[in-house]
């Protein structure tokens, strides 16, 4: 059994399991619309401020988690292609980093749902904008962090199509077509803000990452058993 293997695949499950608990516990990981018209979550999060402590923390547990996978992989898979191997390193690092420094804005959400929940006129909008702005910066450094995995993953797959004869192919086309159409949905994200069909390409595109970092990592942990 290779522990490296091993881990790397646990690895890309850990994070998965980890985002489906952060929504559970009523994490944005990614903001929309849907929360810039209403202020239910704003409330929510001054009704049940630890449910949103327990959210950022497993929100900074996955960003973590997100920073030692590729270091794992780069381990795993280096040999093949250093330089694709650096590539994939240091964007899916960057993208951890990313979701990391955005917990420090997150976090004060709470202080914030405090003072909204005992305000009213002036004092309330306000706080409703910065609410909203804190918001809109979350969603512009996500764009910028699921572009930093769209590259990192298109360069891992390129090495597990080309090199790694161990990983069915069809796996590193599907990080292929998933990078690739996570990398143009967030860059027309960027480029028009106002971007109509973003939402909906979002969801698609995304169950599309889902679907390869689940297959990747359930294939990882099989193949790291019946190796020597």
């Amino acid at each position: 059994m290779s522990i490296e293997i091993f881990l790397s695949g646990f690895l890309y499950l850990f994070i998965l399991v980890l985002q489906i608990a952060m929504a559970a516990f009523g994490y944005i990981l990614e903001p929309t619309p849907k929360h810039y018209e209403s202020d239910d979550k704003l409330l929510s999060f001054n009704n049940n401020p630890k449910k949103f402590q327990i959210s950022v923390v497993l929100a900074l547990i996955e960003h973590f988690s997100v920073v030692t996978l590729p270091i794992i992989l780069f381990i795993v898979f280096s040999p093949y292609n250093i330089i694709l191997g650096i590539v994939w390193m240091l964007f899916r690092i960057t993208e951890g980093l990313i979701q990391v420094y955005n917990e420090k804005d997150y976090w004060g959400l709470l202080n914030l749902a405090k003072k909204y929940s005992v305000s009213s006129g002036a004092e309330k909008k306000s706080l409703i904008d910065s609410y909203h702005t804190i918001l809109k910066a979350k969603s512009f450094r996500f764009a910028f962090a699921m572009i930093c995995w769209s590259i990192g993953t298109l360069a891992l797959s390129i090495v597990l199509v080309t090199y790694v004869g161990s990983v069915p192919p069809f796996i590193g086309w599907l990080g292929i077509a998933a990078s690739i159409a996570i990398g143009f949905a967030n860059v027309a994200k960027l480029v028009k803000p106002n971007f109509k069909v973003y939402d909906t390409m979002s969801s698609i595109f995304g169950l599309l990452a889902i679907v390869f970092e689940l297959i990747i990592g359930g294939w990882l942990i099989f193949y790291s058993f019946i190796i020597p």
